[in-house]
């Protein structure tokens, strides 16, 4: 059975009753822990006007970056549990921060309730047009042979590209120099420009850069090749590390005292829009994977990849305050 036709029929078999025992009394607030203009911010504005009208009530997305995702991830968890606000959680907000901070002025497994998955982004390793590495084995021996002379940047620490990046160097036994930036956009410009080697680079930021030539994509951190870059190995293929996967991904989230029915039916419509053809083609079209499955599916990605990146956090000593 499909993805799309396991969320139709979780949708299908939510009792009609539990749907209509709450309904909105003002417009739905979709807070996203990153500027206006991001690939984040545009999955929750595609999402949220397609989720609209099947709730009756409107969506306005609230721009709360800063901090990692923190600041709106804080803001999501404090807000009134009345069904009216809900919050893009990825492995950022539930995976990494909760390992790379010393404190958090919420929880993110007590304070957010889980409603379903969206989406992940498919993450790739690139380098400056400049570079002399022309595929990813040939970056990896030169890092081996000169420990931390190859730079590459990150939109942060702690981000998805930043611990694909580390894990890969550590899966390969090699050292490379992190470049720490405020998000994905100034990344790109200096790798563009020459500034910086190397980075990992999501498909819905950086896909017209990497298919345009202006930077080089080496290797995808996916499980399989994509069409939106042909020609472009994997990663377990191109440097011989058999399983190697990485992502960024999100899912939606509420106030965790939200009332069941106000869940139900935020549940229910996201999946609905998720499996709906045109939608998919959109997300698709700008380098996003739609992803579906409801807290369940939820809570076991956010448990297994735990498993893979709490370690990997603490052998490189990273902690923020």
């Amino acid at each position: 059975m499909t993805l799309t036709r396991r969320a139709a029929m979780a949708t299908t078999l939510l009792p009609f009753a539990a749907r209509a025992q709450w309904a909105p009394s003002h417009p739905l607030r979709w807070i996203v822990g990153y500027p206006a203009g991001g690939g984040t911010d545009v999955l929750a504005r595609l999402l949220g006007s397609a989720m609209g009208p099947k709730l009756g009530q409107p969506v306005v997305v609230e721009n709360r970056p800063g901090a990692a995702t923190n600041i709106g991830a804080e803001a999501a968890a404090r807000a009134e549990p009345d069904g009216h606000t809900v919050f893009t959680a990825g492995n950022e907000t539930l995976v990494f921060n909760p390992a790379l901070y010393r404190s958090l002025p919420f929880d993110v497994d007590r304070d957010l309730r889980l409603l379903g998955l969206m989406a992940r982004f498919h993450l790739v390793v690139a380098v400056r047009t400049s570079s002399a590495a022309t595929t990813l084995r040939a970056l990896l021996d030169r890092a081996k042979a000169a420990p931390g002379t190859v730079d590459y940047g990150s939109p942060g620490i702690g981000s998805p590209h930043h611990l694909a990046m580390e894990r890969l160097a550590r899966d390969a036994g090699v050292k490379l120099n992190h470049v720490p930036y405020r998000g994905m956009a100034p990344v790109l410009n200096d790798l563009m420009a020459g500034t910086v080697e190397a980075a990992v680079v999501d498909l819905a930021a950086g896909g017209e850069a990497l298919r345009s030539g202006r930077v080089r994509p080496l290797a995808l951190c996916s499980a399989a090749p994509q069409a939106a870059l042909p020609g472009v190995p994997v990663v377990a293929e191109a440097a011989g590390l058999p399983g190697f996967e990485a992502y960024a991904w999100q899912g939606l989230t509420a106030p965790a005292r939200i009332p069941d029915a106000a869940a139900a039916r935020l549940s229910a419509s996201l999946a609905e829009t998720l499996a709906e053809a045109p939608v998919r083609a959109r997300m698709q079209e700008i380098g996003l994977e739609p992803l579906t499955g409801a807290a369940a599916e939820y809570r076991a990605r956010i448990d297994a990849e735990r498993a893979i990146t709490w370690p990997l956090i603490k052998a490189l000593g990273l902690t923020l305050d």
